[in-house]
């Protein structure tokens, strides 16, 4: 593994609230393979799926984790040449639509309806026609457990309000056609089905119950969600030097900016929602302010200028 890239993920992989050492130490190597997927690939189409919807907050809307990360990696991907489309489901649809308005070229919006038939109508429609995805994102998205259903960090079932988007990554009897990438910072995240179950459930509150199943092809942690999104960016563009520039066009503290006001005031994107208070519209990511995403973002690029 290159210097440059396992110093992107020690940057993303410091502990936030919850420690969560042993889940970045376990994916530790996926960051430079899932980026090196992407980075090699003649002519990626990248699918990118967001969105956690939370019930509990005033008004009713997903979280603001996964969307700076959607856009960003979006944002990167486009100015590259490469294709991109954004995937979310219905609760979650008019916050990633306010993102997309603000990325600087056109990608591609699917939406879907809270059922297992509509995701697996999207999966067929999605690797079929002349331009199938190649690679398939997800960034901050919850996973069955267990018990077949989504649960948020308190153990609370979500499947009501959160489409199983975990068949367009591994389905009985059905292998992806495209390569897949997690990013989560939970363990209850699309992804994290990689991780012996056992360290989710010594490590992460209520792990036994909220422990995702769904795997994919490579495991990016970090103490964000999107935090994993800005590294796999920064990592493209070290493997990348030529476009490098056009990757990184956007990456800076305006755009991030930019993005984060554009689901909060546009999308009604919340956050901070515990089990004594809804989450409520503010400028914040995981209770942290604009300038510390702002500071990880400066820190990857300062690595990759290193």
């Amino acid at each position: 593994m290159s210097a440059a890239i396992g110093a992107m993920e020690r940057i993303v992989g410091r502990t936030v609230r919850r420690d969560i050492s042993n889940l970045v130490d376990f994916a530790r190597g996926d960051l430079e393979k899932a980026a090196r997927s992407i980075a090699d690939h003649p002519s990626p189409h990248v699918g990118i799926v967001c969105g956690f919807f939370v019930r509990h907050a005033e008004p009713p809307s997903p979280e603001t984790d996964g969307f700076n990360g959607m856009a960003q990696l979006a944002a990167g991907l486009l100015e590259s040449g490469a294709r991109v489309t954004v995937i979310t489901d219905a609760p979650c649809a008019k916050a990633a639509w306010a993102v997309t308005k603000v990325l600087p070229g056109r990608v591609n919006l699917e939406v879907v309806a809270v059922d297992a038939g509509a995701v697996r109508t999207l999966r067929d429609r999605l690797s079929a026609g002349d331009d199938p995805l190649t690679h398939i994102v997800a960034i901050e998205r919850c996973s069955l457990a267990k018990d077949g259903k989504p649960h948020r960090e308190h153990g609370w079932d979500i499947s009501g309000d959160t489409a199983p988007l975990d068949y367009l990554f591994q389905d009985d009897g059905w292998a992806a056609p495209w390569t897949t990438i997690g990013i989560g910072d939970g363990g209850n995240e699309i992804g994290m089905g990689n991780l012996p179950p056992e360290i989710v459930e010594r490590d992460i509150p209520n792990g036994e119950k909220i422990a995702a199943v769904t795997g994919a092809d490579y495991l990016l942690v970090a103490g964000v969600a999107n935090w994993g999104a800005y590294a796999l960016l920064t990592a493209i563009a070290a493997l990348k030097p030529g476009q490098s520039a056009a990757l990184l066009k956007h990456f800076d503290g305006r755009f991030e900016e930019e993005v984060l006001a554009a689901s909060v005031n546009i999308g009604q994107a919340i956050d901070d929602s515990r089990v004594d208070r809804p989450g409520q519209l503010q400028m914040t990511i995981d209770r942290l302010p604009l300038e510390d995403h702002v500071a990880v973002i400066d820190a990857l690029r300062s690595e990759l200028a290193a």
